[in-house]
């Protein structure tokens, strides 16, 4: 199994759910988080927010399905047909293991 992180702009999350769940993957989990990236942050006149808010959605995933969520999350993200800076990043990492609280064992 595998983890998708994928930091998002807040506008873009229900969207990028919403397309999540229609292609088969509605487990998600949603935190709001504030961050930069390459851009460091955004500078209008004198001022700078180096912390901009993002939405952070965390799937687990069949290996196999990894390139077709990746790219339901990209098409779903971007804010422009070809992106911008700021339409966020996602991190892919290995699941050693999982378990189902409720069924008191491993998936």
């Amino acid at each position: 199994m595998l983890l998708i992180r994928a930091i998002v702009r807040p506008e873009k999350s229900p969207i990028v759910m919403k397309d999540l769940f229609n292609a088969g993957f509605p487990a998600v989990t949603k935190l709001s988080v504030f961050g930069r990236g390459k851009q460091r942050g955004l500078k209008v006149g004198n001022v700078t927010y180096d912390e901009l808010p993002k939405d952070l959605l965390i799937i687990a995933i069949q290996e196999k399905d990894k390139d077709f969520a990746i790219e339901t999350i990209i098409n779903a993200a971007r804010s422009k047909p070809n992106g911008q800076a700021g339409d966020g990043k996602i991190f892919v990492t290995n699941i050693e293991e999982s378990y189902t609280i409720s069924r008191a064992k491993r998936d």
